[in-house]
């Protein structure tokens, strides 16, 4: 027959077995500091992340800030993850980041986005398919070309185009604007059949919603392939190993264009929030969850998988 103290101690070992993880994370980690330069794309990102941290436990703390004030922010140590590292176009941040030892780099969370002018299509029927075609129809396009928000790499790379008078384009102006400021301008040159260069990406929603046609012949500025691009999860230097957990998490959080094409039509096409939108998409296509969740516990060490299903009624 087995001693007392022998049971006493098989019950704590079973007790122990059975009983939840200590918690993954430290209590600092809890919280998590993340940035939104204002893109629909990297809301919708957030969005998704949002509702599966706080099924998992955690607090989301999103800031909207410009993508250099967010890199600062970054090696500042004021935000810890963000979702919209776009690469090559943000090579010049990086590099100043890497220099500086401030970020690290979880993983590449999109693949296959393109990031470069475009024109409508009746403009490039109309003989404007390349960069080079620009400047010969100037007076159509007013000079103008039309990006999102100030400080943005994309404008700024427009800027240095200009000032070295390549494709001819000395003299042209970049407006500067907020996404939806630039799109509502798209909007108004299609309706009246007007003239319009400006920057566009996929994914989004401007995909399906006008009849666009991407320029080529600017790999220089953009890169190759009309501006074939990845989006890269990055991380302020040490988070990581401080919050494991949660880097985890982010490392398998990965996506796709039709799964952020249909985010951002909720968002932009159908007024839902982006929680609202998130939380649509994630029921509708639940067997995300898995590979996103792989080994992933909640804050407390409890399994992930199991906990973000029930805040979810899944």
């Amino acid at each position: 027959m087995m001693t007392r103290t022998v049971l006493a101690a098989s019950a704590l070992s079973l007790l122990l077995l059975a009983g939840p993880a200590a918690a993954a994370d430290a209590p600092a980690c809890k919280t998590i500091r993340m940035s939104d330069p204002g893109w629909t794309d990297i809301t919708s990102t957030n969005a998704i992340a949002g509702v599966l941290l706080d099924g998992l436990g955690y607090t989301q703390d999103v800031k909207t800030l410009s993508v250099p004030i967010g890199y600062e922010s970054m090696k500042n140590g004021n935000v810890d993850v963000f979702l919209g590292n776009w690469m090559p176009a943000q090579q010049k941040f990086i590099d100043a980041l890497n220099e500086a030892k401030a970020v690290d780099v979880l993983a590449t969370n999109l693949e296959g986005a393109k990031f470069t002018l475009a024109v409508p299509t009746y403009v490039a029927e109309g003989g404007v398919k390349d960069f080079k075609d620009l400047a010969a129809h100037a007076d159509k396009f007013d000079s103008k070309i039309y990006g999102i928000e100030p400080g943005a790499p994309a404008n700024q790379n427009m800027l240095k185009m200009i000032e070295a008078n390549d494709f001819g384009l000395k003299g042209w102006k970049v407006v500067e604007s907020g996404e939806q400021a630039m799109l509502a301008q798209v909007k108004r040159s299609q309706n009246g059949k007007d003239w319009i260069v400006f920057l566009a990406w996929a994914p989004h929603p401007m995909n399906e919603t006008f009849d666009l046609t991407y320029l080529s012949g600017g790999d220089a500025y953009f890169g190759a392939d009309f501006g074939g691009a990845d989006v890269r999860t990055l991380a302020r230097a040490g988070w990581a190993t401080e919050c494991p957990n949660a880097a985890t998490f982010f490392k398998q959080l990965k996506f796709d264009l039709a799964t952020e094409n249909a985010m951002m039509g909720k968002i932009l096409d159908d007024g839902q929030t982006p929680e609202a939108a998130a939380k649509a998409w994630i029921k509708a296509n639940p067997a995300a969850l898995g590979p996103w969740l792989d080994g992933v516990t909640t804050f407390d060490g409890k399994p992930g998988l199991p906990a973000v299903k029930a805040s979810l009624g899944l």
